[in-house]
């Protein structure tokens, strides 16, 4: 009974593999259909299914330098207590020191030292056109339009002051909006007219 279950299983499966027309290839090397193509599914390398990431590097900041910067202090200056210049840091990257100092003096105290009474006293100059120092001498070129209406005390004394800091300056020319000096040549520190008090 067994073998007849057998034999009746085999000629299913043997009926049912004839039905479906299976064909196998085993290799022939006359067989002339070609072989079976398998692929499987790929991502495109311009759909991306997996989220991206960015990380963002910081920028290397070139190192700054710790710079002194004089400003006038109203309290002092009112009460005629010398010195009437009270100094502050700030950090700069300008290689050119004395400029730094002289441009972070006309940029103004900030907020917080304005509240304690340091000011920039401008004398109607707003900036610093060109500084040179060769053999000692400092040539201070200013713009703006001067503005100083005879005032003893001036923007000259605070440009002075602050660069009396550097071991390089000696001597101070100060030059007003029209590169006018009263005397340019001598070896004295000296201011244009219109900071003449």
């Amino acid at each position: 009974m067994k073998r007849i279950l057998y034999l009746a299983v085999f000629a299913a499966i043997i009926t049912g593999l004839m039905a479906c027309s299976v064909t196998f290839n085993l290799g022939d090397p006359t067989a002339t259909s070609p072989a079976p193509q398998i692929t499987f599914p790929t991502d495109s390398p311009t759909q991306s299914t997996q989220p991206t990431a960015v990380i963002v590097l910081p920028t290397a900041e070139p190192a700054g330098q710790e710079i002194t910067v004089y400003f006038m202090d109203e309290n002092r200056f009112v009460n005629a207590i010398d010195p009437y210049e009270v100094a502050v840091t700030r950090t700069t990257t300008n290689i050119n020191l004395p400029l730094a100092v002289l441009e972070a003096y006309f940029a103004g105290p900030t907020p917080e030292e304005y509240n304690q009474g340091l000011r920039l006293l401008s004398s109607g100059f707003t900036h610093v056109r060109q500084l040179t120092i060769e053999n000692g001498v400092a040539r201070v070129y200013l713009g703006g339009t001067c503005a100083n209406n005879g005032a003893a005390y001036s923007v000259a004394n605070l440009i002075m002051v602050n660069l009396a800091q550097f071991p390089e300056v000696s001597i101070v020319k100060i030059y007003d909006e029209n590169d006018s000096n009263l005397d340019p040549d001598s070896p004295y520190s000296s201011l244009p007219y219109c900071l003449e008090p």
